[in-house]
């Protein structure tokens, strides 16, 4: 497996790849590396002649520093698990080397980001646009995988292709989940043996609305699941909201032809986690 820090390395090798004729799957990642990012690399590689995957914590799309500062960098740890499933590419920059000066142009997705995600972490889409965009140009990948967990950062990103005109195609893997139903994701490191226990409770929360969106209202099913979080007071609800899946806007009714998602954030101690759910 070959490994770039430096922006022009990246940029000339993936360009001599794209002169070869050779198609480029990239996943990119923010490190502390789980079956689920493992997924979409396979995928990238089954599906592409090079699987290039990026591990970089972008500073610009956390609006809690504290968040920033702890959450998991293990690059050593991901660069073997990346070498033992075949990936060919690894681009690891630093901070520095991505944003030599800071950024003067901003994003702004409207409507998609006036909601859940962007409602509760102001600036955070801007920064995921601003990454994936430079990512994008230096990578220049044929096919970009990502995973449904982060299904409102998809859909930005979807919107971010269209209007920028990016020559690739995305594709959204679905959840993966351990085995008591809790999303894998890199915080999960972060949750205390206690924590970890009572975890699970935020995707039965989602199977819990789903079941009461069968026979009862949006707004009365809502409440139900809400006082169910409650019932457990290590789990501190940020949203939990019935949307459409495409616009991510808010829902009245659930109906069969519109294509629906129950999305949730909620905190365990200070370690804050996101699930969805395609209905």
């Amino acid at each position: 497996m070959l490994q770039f820090s430096s922006l022009s390395d990246i940029r000339q090798h993936t360009e001599m790849l794209r002169q070869q004729g050779k198609r480029i799957g990239f996943v990119p990642t923010m490190g502390a590396l789980h079956e689920g990012h493992l997924t979409l690399l396979k995928a990238a590689k089954s599906q592409n002649d090079v699987a290039v995957c990026s591990v970089f914590v972008n500073p610009v799309q956390f609006n809690n520093p504290e968040d920033y500062r702890l959450y998991p960098r293990l690059l050593e740890k991901d660069a073997q698990l990346l070498d033992q499933e075949g990936c060919d590419i690894l681009f690891a920059p630093t901070a520095e080397e991505m944003y030599r000066q800071k950024a003067k142009l901003s994003f702004d997705f409207g409507d998609l980001e006036r909601v859940m995600e962007g409602a509760h972490r102001p600036g955070h889409f801007n920064g995921v646009a601003t990454v994936v965009s430079k990512l994008f140009h230096l990578v220049k990948p044929h096919q970009a995988y990502f995973g449904q967990k982060d299904l409102q950062q998809f859909a930005v990103i979807q919107q971010l292709v269209l209007d920028l005109s990016f020559d690739l195609e995305l594709v959204c893997y679905p959840i993966i989940r351990e085995t008591d139903g809790l999303a894998m994701s890199s915080r999960n490191r972060r949750l205390n043996p206690e924590q970890r226990a009572i975890a699970p409770r935020l995707y039965e929360s989602l199977q819990f609305l789903h079941d009461k969106l069968q026979t009862t209202p949006i707004a009365e099913a809502k409440k139900q699941t809400e006082a169910f979080l409650a019932s457990f007071s290590e789990i501190r609800l940020e949203y939990l909201e019935v949307v459409h899946a495409q616009t991510l806007q808010p829902l009245d009714e659930v109906t069969e032809d519109v294509p629906t998602a129950l999305c949730l954030a909620a905190y365990l101690g200070d370690v804050r986690l996101i699930d969805n759910m395609l209905l």
